[in-house]
């Protein structure tokens, strides 16, 4: 298989690896370089790291151990492991003293998860287990008391596909972690804070713009247009980028408490409505007109100044 050079050969293999991701050890960290050089506007720059990462895939899919299918009643064991900006686990089966992988999963925390505690993410780690492997251990209604859940800590690791899952989380991948979490402390001149609005009156959004001598740009503007809620934050997402732009800044933080616009920026959700797309594609050109650019979900109560804007918009006529 030959490296990837357009934009469309990388979403085509990440789209594959994201179908091929319960195969593959920790194939988020994997898969980092390929996530990051499509973050970008619609261009996409397969750089050297790329370049390593998509050899050392190969190398990996060309070695892989085979997945084991369970047996009924036979006693299933779920390894967790977390990182500064990572969870995995595997599930795994032992057979003649051999244990055999099952499933993989893994997660790339967001922002406000990489603050989690050790203890916090290894629950998320669980609960993201759990929820994907429902159907080997969930099928039915569970109970829990004190007596029902078994904690064993690691002793020797007796299968080498599991040794080499533990091993992933040593030093290369935690120091790519770490990077990713010093990128998220860094302080930007510029902050955009958007929200959008519909209900039954209108639709239109918030956007305030902090500039690096404190000053403070606020519009509430309101639409001609019907838009869904989603529309809405993606509207003043975009307005919100192009007062960033035309004010100058050369790179931005921005703060959403759409859950939906953030995770289809950071391509943790795939946008599947034509408009999405369309929105989608808009934004990310904006954000390619940046040097550096973060965004961040953030809980309405704590942006309220931006959603009274919005909220003003959308239910007044002619501001």
């Amino acid at each position: 298989m030959v490296s990837p050079r357009t934009l469309k050969d990388v979403q085509k293999l990440t789209g594959c690896l994201a179908s091929l991701s319960r195969f593959i050890a920790k194939s988020t960290d994997r898969c980092l370089p390929f996530f990051k050089a499509l973050k970008k506007g619609k261009g996409v720059e397969w750089n050297e790291d790329c370049e390593k990462a998509f050899q050392a895939l190969k190398d990996y899919i060309g070695q892989a151990p085979l997945l084991s299918k369970p047996e009924t009643g036979e006693t299933l064991y779920m390894y967790l492991s977390v990182s500064e900006a990572t969870t995995s686990s595997v599930l795994v089966r032992q057979e003649d003293g051999i244990q055999k992988p099952i499933y993989y999963t893994t997660k790339a925390l967001l922002l406000a998860e990489t603050r989690y505690s050790p203890a916090e993410k290894m629950a998320l780690a669980l609960i993201t287990a759990a929820r994907k492997l429902r159907p080997y251990f969930q099928a039915h209604k569970i109970g829990l008391s004190e007596f029902d859940v078994e904690y064993l800590t690691r002793t020797a690791i007796k299968a080498q596909a599991v040794a080499d899952f533990v091993a992933e989380f040593t030093e290369p991948s935690i120091e790519v972690a770490r990077m990713m979490v010093e990128q998220n402390k860094k302080i930007f001149k510029w902050q955009l804070r958007v929200d959008g609005s519909s209900n039954t009156h209108g639709s239109g959004a918030g956007v305030v713009v902090s500039t690096p001598e404190g000053d403070s740009v606020e519009c509430a503007l309101r639409f001609d247009f019907k838009a869904t809620n989603n529309q809405a934050e993606y509207e003043a997402l975009i307005a919100g980028l192009k007062v960033c732009t035309v004010l100058g800044a050369d790179e931005v933080e921005i703060f959403s408490d759409s859950q939906v616009v953030v995770n289809q920026v950071l391509d943790e959700y795939q946008a599947r409505d034509e408009s999405m797309i369309t929105y989608l594609e808009l934004a990310k050109e904006l954000l390619g007109r940046f040097k550096e650019d973060r965004i961040v979900h953030v809980p309405r109560e704590e942006d309220e100044q931006t959603d009274a804007l919005a909220k003003l918009a959308s239910a007044t006529i002619n501001i």
